[in-house]
């Protein structure tokens, strides 16, 4: 029996209808004790979640609901829920104070970014020893690292939760090891076990696998094995399902020239990072923070020298191609999203593309200042580009006044990737959708073009979406390979021979 008893209950009446795959979702989930909405991006997640809300605090199966989000999401959930329900939720910040009036009051639904609710872990804990408590952890790979604080917190609170539940487009954001801590928040290590060192050994994406059939194998059984696992508290749709109809989705692949200066630049950097990556003609450790680090100043320098080499003055080779695209997007009158991973590139397209009334959006900016120029471009008619980097503004966000996404850079993380294109290819958008991958000539460009597509291959077979069959032929373990073409490698044993 809940613990709040209100004298007048909120009106718990959703006010918009549901899909009829939203529905199944929620009918699927709503009475388990913890359950995964993994539905790919541009679903309505969000939408499934709010009703499961309704029926918890209808039914009387919780008193209280907590939507645990990303701090840049928090006024974005605020609008969702008032645009679905009655409710007007208070929000738990950084004002201590504040909060405690949050904790002491009479809501039934609070909001709380995921920074808030560990440093408020100890007041929390009381909070939830005395309410009946339902837990909604929006972008849930926020908690993939076990090792990290927040994610720590939130596996202590976890068995206070009278429910949990998950919600993430992308489980695996990046490997397939990273399902691991997201799925013990739920049931504290009774699908997928208790030691993530053992479960991160059997699951990563590593060099060894390139030319070891066997190991391939296993590893391919492994990740067959982790949806099974988790299937009976899951549920997963994607776009490709037909569960909605959204307009196709066009990926092209454009390979520009390198500017001379560039190029002298770049093969500069390439040969210093070649002998610290490289150890014994093959590279270490290709998951090191380290390593991608340094192959990171490679992706900068393809991208805009100015990053590493303030002195450079040239035009980088993407740039022209850049242009030309905005300018043939803007002819039609539709808008597009310029993505890098660099907040100074951001800064620079958005002076140099001011005719075009460029918008901005990184992680630099308070978020205030960042909800401002995504309403100006959602809003103005004149605002036909937005340049924004995947960190700031890849979540959460519904940009389909845009049908265009140039990515004149990637990172080697497929959620930023992913979750960055489909902004824009989701519910409510009606036209075709363009993504542009700029991809500098023999580059570092052509390794990460091509371990995001092997990242994704390892990620949908995790998650269920194809089968084992499809995986293996269209997989390639040939990413370490590659980067040893990449960085100019000569194969010591093909050189003697």
């Amino acid at each position: 029996m809940p613990r709040l008893i209100l004298k007048r209950e909120p009106n718990l009446t959703p006010l918009h209808k549901s899909y009829p795959y939203q529905a199944e979702a929620l009918n699927a989930i709503r009475n388990l004790e913890y359950g995964a909405i993994f539905h790919e991006q541009g679903l309505g997640k969000t939408k499934i979640a709010i009703d499961i809300m309704l029926y918890w605090l209808e039914k009387k199966i919780v008193d209280t609901v907590l939507f645990v989000v990303k701090k840049g999401l928090v006024h974005n959930w605020i609008t969702e829920i008032r645009t679905h329900t009655h409710l007007n939720p208070p929000v738990l910040t950084q004002n201590r104070h504040g909060n405690y009036y949050v904790f002491n009051g009479p809501s039934r639904t609070i909001v709380g970014s995921y920074e808030v609710i560990k440093n408020e872990k100890e007041r929390m804990k009381i909070f939830l020893r005395a309410r009946e408590v339902g837990a909604v952890l929006d972008e849930s790979a926020k908690i993939k690292n076990p090792d990290s604080s927040v994610t720590k917190a939130f596996f202590e609170i976890a068995p206070l939760f009278k429910r949990r539940i998950i919600l993430t487009g992308l489980p695996v954001a990046n490997r397939p090891y990273d399902i691991w801590a997201q799925i013990w928040f739920l049931d504290q290590g009774k699908s997928l076990g208790h030691n993530f060192v053992e479960f991160k050994r059997a699951l990563d994406l590593s060099n060894k696998l390139s030319n070891d059939r066997e190991e391939q194998q296993r590893f391919e059984g492994e990740m067959v094995g982790t949806f099974n696992k988790i299937s009976r508290f899951t549920v997963r749709e994607t776009k490709k399902k037909g569960v909605i109809k959204l307009p196709e989705k066009i990926i092209e692949r454009i390979e520009t020239d390198w500017e001379d200066d560039q190029w002298q630049l770049y093969r500069t950097i390439r040969d210093e990072e070649r002998a610290i990556v490289m150890r014994d003609g093959l590279p270490c450790e290709d998951n090191s923070e380290i390593i991608l680090k340094r192959l990171m100043r490679l992706v900068q320098v393809a991208s805009n020298p100015k990053l590493v080499d303030s002195s450079y003055s040239g035009e980088p080779g993407k740039l022209e191609t850049l242009f030309q695209l905005v300018e043939n997007i803007s002819a039609r009158n539709e808008k597009c999203i310029i993505w890098t991973s660099f907040t100074d590139n951001v800064d620079w397209f958005t002076r140099e593309l001011q005719s075009k009334g460029a918008c901005k959006v990184h992680g630099k900016m308070g978020i205030e200042e960042r909800n401002r120029s995504i309403t100006k471009f959602k809003e103005d008619r004149k605002a036909l580009v937005l340049i924004a980097t995947p960190g700031a503004a890849k979540e959460g966000l519904t940009l389909t006044v845009a049908n265009h996404v140039i990515f004149f850079d990637r990172s080697f993380s497929l959620d930023d990737y992913l979750q960055a294109q489909d902004r824009i290819h989701r519910i409510s958008q009606e036209k075709t959708c363009y993504v542009y991958n700029l991809i500098m000539k023999d580059s570092i460009d052509e390794w990460v073009d091509v371990l995001l597509h092997t990242k994704e291959l390892a990620a949908q077979l995790t998650q269920g979406d194809i089968s084992l069959s499809y995986y293996r032929s269209q997989i390639s373990y040939e990413f370490s390979n590659i980067l040893k073409g990449i960085l100019n490698i000569e194969d010591k044993d093909h050189k003697r021979r």
